[in-house]
């Protein structure tokens, strides 16, 4: 049982290190406060303002929309900056399995979606009538929801690229085509009917769901449904991202 406990405790020390280091380095560098803070609260608003729309009603949308790009900001810039720098072939031959590295990546990016979702959440919640309802289905689709954001974010930089910016336009033609499915700016429920088609395609579809049901507003979708896409997402992505990471590797 400890020699099975040895490798075991290594690769969960690995991933902790890598989140650590990801949070040490990348966390206040420029393009990652641009592109996951400054421009998804620029880009709401944008949509937002001048529309018939109850301030508090635009709470959730909010909350969902920064969760969306604050935690897949970290994965798409980390392994194109640290091919550049000549550090990532250093990290690849140290003990830690890729999938640690990986996973390292995805704790960073869901800490880091986490902690500056609260800030919208704090503004709805003292500015507006906006309350929360359901405290476990904001808890539960905040958190999974994270997680399946920064699994897109990792898989989003297996291009094997030194330039940060092809990863970023390639982010960018994924991630912006998923707002407009995912009922942030019109429910889902009142889209045309493709839109509902296209809908469930999307992570962030379930997260806002459950978000607008913590809220008080009536879900889309069946509450464990959308439980259930976050994690098989969330899975999913980590598990082509270790596809596409491990060829890219050869």
């Amino acid at each position: 049982m400890a020699a099975a406990d040895g490798p075991l405790r290594l690769q969960l020390n690995a991933i902790l290190a890598v989140a650590k280091k990801d949070a040490l380095i990348y966390y206040l560098k420029a393009p990652v406060l641009i592109f996951g803070v400054v421009f998804p609260v620029c880009f709401f608003l944008s949509f937002a303002l001048g529309r018939p729309i109850p301030p508090d009603h635009m709470v959730p949308g909010m909350l969902s929309m920064a969760l969306f790009f604050t935690a897949s900001a970290i994965g798409p810039l980390v392994t194109p900056w640290e091919r550049s720098a000549r550090t990532y072939e250093r990290l690849v031959t140290t003990p830690a399995s890729l999938e640690a590295i990986l996973a390292g990546d995805v704790l960073a990016g869901t800490v880091f979606g986490l902690a500056f979702s609260l800030l919208p959440l704090a503004l709805g919640l003292c500015a507006t009538d906006a309350s929360v309802t359901a405290v476990p289905l904001l808890v539960a689709g905040v958190g999974l929801g994270a997680l399946a954001f920064a699994a897109l974010g990792v898989l989003l930089a297996a291009p094997a690229t030194t330039s940060p910016s092809q990863v970023m336009m390639l982010s960018a033609l994924v991630r912006l085509p998923l707002i407009f499915i995912s009922g942030i700016f019109v429910p889902i429920g009142e889209m045309p009917a493709w839109g509902r088609w296209a809908a469930p395609l999307s992570p962030l579809s379930y997260c806002a769901d459950l978000v607008r049901a913590a809220f008080g507003e009536p879900p889309y979708f069946p509450p464990w449904l959308d439980l259930a896409a976050l994690v098989a997402f969330t899975a999913g992505f980590f598990a082509l991202a270790r596809l596409l990471h491990g060829r890219s590797r050869r």
